[in-house]
Parts: structure tokens; C-alpha cells; sequence
């Protein structure tokens, strides 16, 4: 049990860290948090990126005894990308598939985030690679805003 409790407390200090950064780029949901991973997922397969997994914290938490809002996470990946930054620093390999988080805030609403690949291009020291991460954070905003039902 008190492993679980400090796997979430780290989870939460990442996210207000990335928050404090401005590593973590947010969108609003319409939807609610199953819903807008449900159209994610169908977003990616439309796409055909293939989904690597699909994690639902809150379900996890609750099997802990636990109780947290609604919280998912969809992996997801393109090697045609993700492969020419680990050849550059096979550390990237770490931030990799790309991953979205979403969950309900404190206010009841749905949010969806991601890590802003300009921060891992500066994290990991990549240069020259500008057209992958430009293709990356296209590709995350694009997701993102048809999940929530912003496009």
C-alpha cells in the first residue's frame, strides 16, 4: 500500500512540476475523461498509430483502496519519429511512445495534457532534429484538441 501512495505522490510532483515549467500543454475536454480517450484512441487508429496502452489510474488506485477522479493515460507511437531521436540520445527512449494524460481537475473539468517536445528536445540535447519534434507537437496539439472536441 505505501508504495502505491508514493508512486502517486511522485506522479503529482512531476505533473506540478511540468505544470510550473510549462512542460505539460493542456486542452480542454467537452467530454468526460472516458469519452475523451475513447476518442483518442479512435483519433490514433484513424490515424493508424498504433496504441501501445491505455492506463486508467483511478481504476488502479481504487484496486488500492484508493480513491482519485476519473485519470487516464493513452501511449501511443510513431517509430518513424520516436527511432530517429533515440539513434541521436537513446535516453529519449524514456519519454517514449508519447503519451497523453487525461483527467478530471479539481474544478470538475476535463483536461487533456501532454509533455511539449521542445522541452525534450532541450532535455536531451538534440539538435538538428527540429522536423520530428515539429512533426511531434503537431501531431500531439492535432490529437488533442479532436479528443476534446476543440477542432
Amino acid at each position: 500500500m505505501r508504495i502505491v501512495q508514493l508512486i502517486w505522490v511522485l506522479v503529482f510532483v512531476f505533473s506540478q512540476n511540468a505544470f510550473a515549467e510549462g512542460l505539460l500543454i493542456t486542452v480542454e475536454s467537452k467530454y468526460g475523461v472516458k469519452e475523451s480517450a475513447d476518442r483518442l484512441v479512435t483519433a490514433l487508429e484513424d490515424k493508424g498509430i498504433k496504441v501501445a496502452a491505455r492506463i486508467d489510474h483511478a481504476a488502479g488506485a481504487k484496486a488500492a483502496g484508493l480513491d482519485m477522479p476519473p485519470t487516464e493515460v493513452v501511449m501511443f507511437g510513431n517509430p518513424k519519429l520516436g527511432t530517429r531521436l533515440m539513434l541521436v540520445n537513446p535516453e529519449i527512449a524514456i519519454e517514449l511512445p508519447m503519451k497523453i494524460v487525461i483527467w478530471q481537475d479539481k474544478g470538475g473539468k476535463v483536461q487533456l495534457g501532454y509533455v511539449n517536445p521542445s522541452s525534450l528536445e532541450q532535455r536531451y540535447a538534440i539538435s538538428d532534429k527540429d522536423e520530428v519534434f515539429n512533426a511531434m507537437s503537431s501531431a500531439l496539439a492535432d490529437l488533442s484538441k479532436t479528443a476534446a472536441g476543440a477542432n
